[in-house]
């Protein structure tokens, strides 16, 4: 038992020195107003500021509407992937792998080229828009909820698909009363996962230099940056933080009960 203690001590301590310890910084200077002290004042400040509400709703409504969109275009591009026979099926599932590993500013940066003002339909202006951000979100993190939705349909019985096209139903009967039942723990999954990602989204949102879209990330980085509310900034930080991991622990459950 002492021994195992022993091993325990250095992984733990790292984790301390560089997570806990910067953390718990964060959360003492959101009671720390510049005026000196402790109190709840910046809690007070933030939370009573028209900016901080607009913030946390944007931040909602973009990651809601943004897993959604992935939700729906995940499903629909896996369902042609794995069931549709095409020359090259096998490379573009493969590719999904090597998509997670891009940074979201590279998608990003990529939509500029084709949405940016000057781009090639820049005169839209699309992506300066709230709009231009959710699409940038959704093309990002589809992948997110491809991945276990492939692993998924690899395993589904052809039989079943067979079976009920022999008893004459259609594509889209097969697909609501087959397939969908055993993709709903991988759409559940991916589904938290992406939802999680996309509240804490930076990238996406400062690339895009979208007006009027500022999201908690953006609060942080205006309040600390810009403003030097530090205080301030904390406050929106250990919100953020609170949300992700309570998200986080949903995300897990459904991860569980989802067998991933």
């Amino acid at each position: 038992m002492h021994r195992r203690l022993l091993w325990a001590l250095p992984p733990v301590a790292l984790l301390a020195l560089f997570f806990l310890y910067p953390l718990a910084l964060v959360v003492q200077q959101s009671f720390q107003p510049d005026s000196g002290g402790t109190s709840l004042q910046p809690y007070a400040d933030v939370f009573a500021s028209a900016g901080f509400r607009n913030a946390l709703w944007t931040t909602i409504w973009l990651a809601l509407a943004s897993t959604a969109g992935c939700l729906v275009l995940g499903f629909l591009l896996s369902l042609v992937i794995s069931f549709v026979p095409f020359p090259g099926a096998k490379a573009v599932a493969r590719f999904i792998d090597v998509y997670l590993s891009f940074p979201s500013f590279l998608i990003t940066l990529a939509l500029l080229f084709i949405y940016g003002t000057t781009g090639i339909i820049g005169s839209f202006q699309f992506l300066t828009t709230p709009w231009g951000v959710l699409l940038a979100e959704v093309t990002y993190f589809t992948p997110f909820v491809m991945r276990p939705l492939l692993a998924a349909f690899s395993q589904l019985d052809t039989a079943q698909l067979e079976a009920a096209s022999s008893l004459g139903a259609r594509a889209p009967r097969i697909v609501r009363q087959v397939i969908l039942p055993e993709a709903l723990p991988a759409l559940a999954t991916g589904g938290s996962l992406v939802l999680v990602l996309c509240l804490n989204e930076f990238g996406i949102v400062l690339f895009t230099g979208a007006k009027g879209v500022t999201t908690l990330p953006m609060l942080v980085y205006s309040k600390a940056i810009l403003e030097s509310d530090y205080p301030g900034a904390c406050v929106v930080a250990v919100v953020n933080v609170l949300i992700s991991v309570g998200l986080y622990g949903l995300y897990r459950v459904v991860s569980r009960r989802a067998g991933a």
